[in-house]
């Protein structure tokens, strides 16, 4: 009955009966609730006013209020007569409404819940509140003294919860008669109801009709055959469609299987036999039918036999081949929009290309590309695929006849590439056994490949931009069939996807090649020849390519050597010009020969400039910042000045294989301006190692900068005695095992000292008569140096630097004479002002002094210190008679100076 629809005659009956129980049971409920809310409610107030007269009547209730305290004598009385009266509470209170008595002995004290106007009149007054325990019925009565007036007031009250407990144990009563009676009435509809099912099969007369109408109407229009065979072998019915595709006479129905000639032997044996089928095929003339056959009226639902379907797959085998060919092809382009192109490299694109199409497309694939993209340049335009070089070769085999990879390939323009790669679309050559123009390329190498089972090409050219990179070569053999047209479309769809991606690792080769000449061009090439320090360096760039890390060693004035390390913030070109100009601006302030500090002011002002510049000019790559650590080492006194602008500090190898870092002011990174730079000064022992950083080389994701610090100081530590190049090898193996991920300069410096028997100096006293010792002490100590040859320029230039020192400077004057790779003269006095070059004329009488030393010496300078100032000179150890020759030369110079002057 439950499944039954509410429009049969069962179910509406059960419906009405249902509705008429319901209703019963909902007006009896509906009226015990009014009847006993009002019996109650008058019961209650009817208890509550007795109880509560009765207490306020009761003899010793106004003794007791009289008492210092009335709650300790009435708590006890209130507490007896309420559960003697069977009420829920009976309190007393004053005329202001405070309790003396309550159920609930924290409330007493309190205001009471209620009204007390009324009683105070002398009336009795009930009413329904929330009070403490809840929703109550109260009833409130004076209490008198003996003259009547109203003392107090009591109160006594039922909590409704209580009153309506009665109601709920009566609707129980009722609901359970409604439901009994309902379950009479579902009886009695079950016994209708099977009746009426097994008269009518649960359908009215013209539901009946109009579901045969539509079951003969969907059974004659639906394009599958449907047979139903009892259980004798007759065909009971056979539709419109099945009647089609088995080719059926009109009375076939009625008669046995066996007996219609027109089945096939093996359809006729299946529909004979009894068995179940699932989708097997059989042949009815020019169609495949897919047969199903399953019982029926096995569970007593109908009579047995055997119901059967037919369905046409003849077009369907066609469809669905055709639709399983373009899903592979689909599935083929997007595995190749995944596959191709994930790196920058032109080589392992066109390896990605192959491995994507064999063999799902092709038993063979090559890949030829121009010579010029595989260095980042675009191809010359020419008529025909020349200079083509092989890097891919890829099949199902490795013994095949192809050309080897790495091959320089010219192909003639009767083969198919150079058709293709005119054209510059697909080119199918469908029989490559009778294709004679592939066959001109190499006769020999051709006839191998077509006898090998390479039967079939496809030659695709790689273009993007209007320009063809390349040719991409399909072959297949004898494990598939030849190509047909109708994947030339295909062919070039993936030679597109990865044209793309060749184009655009050829590109990044192209630029990332010039970023590295660019970056390469600013470094040095070579370290300069110096005396002063044994030095290793290693520069390792990025996996990003280029950056702006750099390092340099520049020889300065009194065999001292400058040693600069450096870090532009950011990558790739802009990073890599701004250290080229940092770079050189370093070299030009260097032969000023600034302290460290003052350099760095410099470069911190030379960077502001750069970045207003750049922001000015809208550049989006702006530089932030760069670090330096300017070091300059001095052999002579084996001192070393540093200082730093938020570099790194150095580390320090002793003589003992200790390894230090010294403490050096950090000074802020260059381009934030507005703090100065300090300069230290270290003493630095012969054979001490002094090694500059950058970061790239001990900070890295994985971890801290003290870890980094800690393994730099392992790999030093302990080997003193290790040459400068060996100690960049082995820090480079200790931190970096892999190539960076941030680019890295290492700059590694051996200290040597100059021998003390190759410098010479003097304190010269401020008078013109020294001059003449100074040259006789200059001169006897060539001739102990064995460099007599230089002693008459010598004896000129300190001549000419000495009397200047006089004349123009200031105490104390000073003279040294260092033996290097040059003669170095250098000549001290307390006074910052620098003498100046300059022409003399013919009627002058003095000017010519340093003109002279310009000419007779390779280079002169002055330099400045804390005492005054240095001016210097510089002689080439002679290798002949040049330094007679070149006074010669001096003097044969019209504008040559007085000769005169030359004897002062």
């Amino acid at each position: 009955m439950v499944g039954k629809s509410p429009r049969s005659v069962a179910g509406q009956v059960f419906v009405l009966q249902v509705a008429l129980v319901v209703l019963l049971v909902a007006f009896a409920v509906f009226a015990l609730v009014l009847q006993s809310q009002r019996d109650t409610d008058a019961e209650a107030k009817r208890r509550s006013i007795a109880v509560a007269q009765t207490f306020a009547h009761s003899p010793g209730v106004n003794a007791a209020l009289r008492t210092p305290h009335p709650t300790k004598v009435l708590q006890p009385l209130t507490e007896a007569g309420r559960r003697a009266a069977g009420v829920d509470f009976i309190v007393v209170m004053d005329t202001h409404g405070i309790r003396y008595t309550h159920p609930l002995p924290d409330r007493i004290g309190k205001r009471f819940v209620g009204t007390i106007g009324p009683s105070l009149a002398g009336r009795v007054y009930t009413e329904s509140v929330h009070g403490p325990l809840g929703h109550e019925v109260q009833a409130t009565v004076p209490i008198r003294d003996g003259s009547g007036k109203v003392v107090a007031l009591v109160s006594a009250g039922l909590k409704v919860k209580n009153v309506t407990n009665q109601v709920d144990r009566q609707i129980p009563i009722i609901l359970a008669a409604g439901a009994a009676a309902l379950g009479v009435a579902t009886g009695v509809t079950a016994l209708v109801g099977r009746r009426l099912r097994r008269q009518t099969h649960s359908l009215a007369p013209h539901e009946m009709s109009r579901m045969y109408e539509h079951h003969d109407a969907v059974l004659h229009s639906v394009r599958e055959g449907v047979l139903i065979i009892g259980c004798d072998g007759r065909l009971l019915l056979a539709n419109d469609e099945a009647k089609r595709l088995l080719q059926l006479p009109e009375d076939a129905e009625g008669r046995k299987v066996g007996d219609l000639t027109v089945l096939e032997p093996e359809t006729a044996a299946l529909l004979t036999s009894g068995r179940e089928a699932t989708d097997e095929v059989h042949v009815a003339g020019p169609r495949l039918l897919a047969v199903n056959q399953r019982p029926t009226g096995r569970d007593g639902g109908g009579p047995r036999g055997w119901v059967v379907t037919l369905r046409d797959s003849t077009e369907l085998e066609v469809v669905s081949g055709r639709a399983e060919v373009a899903r592979e092809r689909l599935k083929l382009l997007y595995d190749a929009g995944l596959g191709i192109g994930t790196t920058l490299d032109v080589a392992r694109t066109a390896d990605e290309l192959a491995l994507v199409a064999v063999p799902r497309f092709a038993d063979f694939v090559t890949v030829d590309l121009a010579d010029a993209v595989l260095h980042g340049e675009e191809p010359t335009a020419t008529g025909n695929p020349t200079g083509m070089r092989r890097i891919t070769v890829y099949g199902i085999r490795d013994d095949h006849p192809l050309y080897e990879k790495g091959r320089l390939i010219d192909f003639l323009p009767s083969t198919p590439q150079a058709r293709g790669y005119r054209a510059g679309r697909a080119v199918l050559v469908g029989d490559l056994s009778g294709a004679m123009g592939w066959h001109a390329q190499d006769p020999k190498r051709t006839a191998e490949i077509v006898n090998y089972g390479i039967h079939s090409l496809i030659v695709a050219p790689i273009q993007a931009r209007g320009v063809v990179l390349g040719m991409a070569n399909f072959y297949r053999s004898k494990e598939h069939g030849p190509f047909e047209a109708e994947e030339l479309s295909l062919a070039e769809e993936l030679v597109a996807r990865a044209a793309v991606s060749i184009d655009n690792a050829r590109r990044y080769t192209r630029e990332h090649a010039l970023a590295v000449t660019l970056q390469r061009s600013l470094l040095p090439r070579a370290l300069p020849e110096q005396t002063a320090l044994e030095v290793g360096y290693r520069y390792l760039p990025a996996q990003s390519g280029v950056s702006g890390d750099w390092f340099d060693v520049i020889p300065l004035p009194g065999s001292r050597v400058a040693l600069v390390v450096g870090d532009v913030v950011g990558h790739g070109l802009h990073a890599a010009a701004t250290m080229g100009r940092l770079r050189t601006a370093v070299h030009n302030f260097s032969t000023l020969d600034l302290p460290p500090d003052e350099l760095l002011q410099h470069l911190d002002d030379l960077v502001g400039r750069i970045d207003q510049d750049e922001d000015s000019s809208q550049i989006a790559a702006a530089v932030v910042g760069a670090t330096c650590l300017y070091a300059v080492y001095d052999p002579v006194t084996r001192r070393c000045a540093m200082a730093r602008a938020g570099h790194l500090a150095p580390a320090l190898v002793g003589p003992d294989g200790e390894v230090t870092f010294p403490e050096l002011p950090a000074g802020p990174p260059l381009g934030l301006g507005g703090m100065p730079f300090q300069t230290a000064e270290l003493d630095l022992a012969e054979g001490t190692q002094l090694v500059l950083y950058t970061d790239g080389l001990i900070e890295d994701r994985r971890r801290d900068l003290d870890v980094g610090m800690e393994m730099l100081r392992r790999a030093l530590a302990g080997h003193p005695d290790r040459p400068p190049e060996e100690s960049c090898r082995a820090v480079l193996e200790e931190l970096l095992p892999e190539r960076p991920q941030d680019d890295v300069a290492l700059l590694i410096a051996r200290t040597r000292g100059l021998p003390t028997d190759r410098i010479a100096d003097w304190d010269v006293a401020p008078e013109a008569a020294a001059v003449a010792g100074m040259r006789a002490e200059a001169s006897a100590k060539l001739d102990e140096w064995g460099l007599t040859a230089l002693g008459f320029t010598m004896e000129l230039v300190l001549s000419e630097l000495v009397t200047n020192a006089i004349r123009y400077g200031g105490e104390p004057i000073h003279v040294r004479l260092i033996y290097d790779r040059s003669l170095i003269c250098e000549v001290s006095d307390g006074s910052s002002t620098s003498p100046h070059l300059r022409y003399a004329a013919t009627t002058d009488e003095g000017g010519r002094g340093l003109f002279l030393v310009s000419q007779m010496t390779e280079r002169w300078g002055t330099r400045y210190t804390p005492q005054g100032k240095v001016i210097w000179a510089e002689q080439a150890l002679p290798t002949g008679d040049e330094d007679l020759s070149l006074l010669a030369s001096v003097l044969a110079d019209p504008d040559a100076p007085d000769v005169d002057s030359l004897t002062a």
